[in-house]
């Protein structure tokens, strides 16, 4: 079987996978799940680094290789740095995943300046400055690399526009990236439905979330990461962005 045979049928061991914000949430379950598959795992946080501590114990018990690593990236030098960081332990890197993200509740009359400025660095510019720097450093060998977008990019919340914003903005991102940075790297996309609740969203609203969805339930993390795996080792996939939203952009 030939090495690229044996790499399209999903093994990562060996490789090195950066993960950003994967101290907390569909981060975590992304990092924890690329170690399991045996990928050397940076796992990137900022404020969260308890978090990032119990990510990399878990990757750790699962007999997987992973180390820590801090920067703000809404600051414009952090995502070259961070990528020098990796490389400097690792060696190499293969996979980026940009998940580090932003979901702060902005109703409409109390949006700032200073909000949007805020969700668009990280959600939006982060990725793009990350995703420069990572394809640079998997040089000649090339890789992948996977941004999470998300369903509010494609609904109208009326109370979180800057951040459906940027998450569509991914979208674009990721087609852009994926025609600049062919053949050498790949560059896709996942846009989870209702995963994980934005931080006070209410039970009831949740329930009536899964009701108006054709298969009838919230997503999970794992169905996250299942679908990370699946473009990180897809081959002859660029430029695509995969809803795991339980059907719910196919039926609008």
């Amino acid at each position: 079987m030939t090495r690229r045979a044996v790499r399209a049928e999903g093994t990562l061991r060996g490789r090195v996978a950066l993960v950003t914000g994967a101290g907390t949430r569909i981060g975590r379950a992304i990092a924890v799940g690329l170690g399991s598959d045996g990928a050397r795992v940076a796992v990137h946080y900022n404020g969260s680094a308890a978090g990032a501590r119990e990510t990399v114990r878990l990757i750790k018990e699962t007999g997987g290789e992973a180390r820590a690593f801090r920067a703000n990236l809404t600051r414009v030098e952090a995502p070259t740095k961070l990528i020098e960081q990796v490389l400097e332990h690792f060696g190499r890197l293969d996979l980026l995943v940009n998940s580090a993200a932003s979901i702060k509740r902005t109703p409409l009359t109390k949006v700032r300046e200073r909000d949007w400025d805020e969700v668009f660095a990280l959600n939006l510019r982060a990725p793009f400055f990350c995703a420069v720097a990572a394809a640079r450093a998997m040089g000649r060998r090339g890789g992948a690399i996977v941004n999470i977008s998300d369903h509010m990019g494609f609904e109208s919340w009326p109370d979180y526009i800057p951040h459906g914003v940027s998450k569509a903005g991914v979208v674009a991102l990721t087609h852009a990236l994926a025609a600049a940075l062919a053949p050498r790297v790949r560059v896709n996309a996942v846009a989870p439905g209702f995963v994980l609740a934005p931080e006070g969203y209410p039970a009831r609203a949740q329930q009536a979330f899964a009701r108006a969805t054709p298969l009838r339930r919230l997503g999970s993390p794992a169905d996250v990461v299942g679908a990370v795996r699946y473009l990180a080792t897809a081959e002859f996939v660029t430029g695509e962005t995969l809803f795991v939203d339980g059907g719910r952009r196919g039926a609008r």
